[in-house]
Formats: structure tokens, sequence, C-alpha cells
């Protein structure tokens, strides 16, 4: 009886150790993929994102669509421009902080990001608020707080409606409503999160409100950075 007891403990250790090993080897598998997606990234210049493969300093490259100069206002009632992001790569999106729908999950996805990066300077975050009018700088500063937001880490901006409505349609290209002409009045509201590089070039666009998403996005920054 004693050595049957033995032995069952032995096959059932056997089994747990063996099974441990296979659900590790998933994981890894998973990660990998995440880590491998390709050597070198993409670029954008339109709202179908479609991409294209250009060489790294190319006359192509370097002639091709950029995030235009800007003038915005963060949470710390700080003016933050184009020169902000220089030689950084950041993630944009779009959002309003009385939004009672997609912007909780966004923000909260985009805290993951601020974590992931926290002690990497080369990354910045930034977050445009499509009501202006609402979100002053008191606002995002209280938005920020409550939201445990690290201002030299993760932007959050507001200015005139029609500057930020202009930056989503017409240059980050967040809105998937392809041949629709729209003005400041018809309201901006996407999940999108936008990948630009340190030559303010999209280099990525992303489901903000899935974390698989969020997890290659992250594999995708670190690929650039390995960018020369």
């Amino acid at each position: 009886m004693n050595y049957k007891m033995k032995s069952y403990r032995q096959i059932k250790l056997i089994a747990i150790t063996v099974c441990s090993l296979l659900l590790l080897n998933c994981e890894n598998k998973v990660k990998n993929k995440l880590d491998s997606r390709v050597a070198s990234l993409p670029y954008y210049n339109e709202a179908s994102f479609t991409p294209y493969w250009l060489e790294s300093g190319s006359e192509v490259q370097q002639t091709f669509h950029q995030i235009p100069a800007f003038t915005l206002t963060n949470q710390e009632g700080e003016t933050i421009t184009e020169a902000t992001f220089q030689d950084k790569i950041y993630i944009t999106d779009f959002f309003f902080t009385t939004c009672p729908g997609i912007c909780p999950k966004m923000t909260a996805n985009m805290d993951i990001l601020q974590q992931e990066f926290k002690k990497n300077d080369e990354i910045l975050l930034l977050s445009h608020s499509v009501t202006p009018e609402i979100d002053s700088v008191s606002v995002l500063k209280e938005y920020a707080t409550t939201k445990g937001i690290n201002s030299e880490k993760w932007h959050l901006v507001t200015g005139k409606r029609s500057d930020i409505y202009d930056l989503g349609r017409n240059h980050y290209f967040v809105e998937e409503d392809l041949g629709e002409n729209k003005t400041d009045a018809d309201f901006l509201h996407t999940e999108n999160f936008v990948l630009i590089d340190k030559n303010r070039q999209i280099r990525g666009i992303y489901n903000g409100l899935n974390k698989t998403a969020v997890q290659q996005l992250i594999a995708d920054v670190k690929t650039l950075q390995l960018e020369k």
C-alpha cells in the first residue's frame, strides 16, 4: 500500500512538472511573438494606414509625412510644442475627462505604457483633449492627479479646438471614417493610439482598448529604439 502511494505521488509530481514546463513554453512563445513581429517598422502618411517600407535616411523618408509644428498647454500650465518631443519617441491619443465610455479604458491602457517606460526618458505620452473648452488646465491637473499621471512622462493637453481637431484628423489620422468631410462641429472620438518616431513620423496605429494591441505597441517601441 505504501509502495503504491509513493508511486502515485511520484507520478503526480512528474505530471505537475511537465504541465508547468508546457505552460512556461507557451508563455515564452507568446512573448517571443510580440517581441519579434518585424525587424523594422513601416511609415504611414494617410488615413487608410497603408504601410510604406522606407530606408531610414533616404530622401523619400526624409520628405515623408511628418506631424507639423503645434502649440498646446499641458496639465501643469506649460506650453507644449513639437520641440518638447525633439529626439523622443511618443505615443499619442485623443480623449476627454468627462468621457463615460471608452476613455477610462484608454487611460488605463496608457498607464500601462507609463509604467512600462517610466524609467526611459526617451519615451513620452501625449493625450489631447477633444473638449478643450471644458478641459482647462485645472481640470486636466485634477484628472492627472486622480489617475496617477506623471507630468514629466505624460502630457495631457488642451488648446484651440480647431488646432486639436486638425492634428487628429489631418495629421495623426486617428479617425476611421474615410472619405467623410468633417468640421470642428463634428465630434472627434477614437480609441486609437498612434506611435510617433523621433522625426515626428507615424510608425504605427493600435487599438487603445485592446491589451494585446498595447503589448504589441510596447514591442514596437522597443524595435523603434533600435533604429539608427
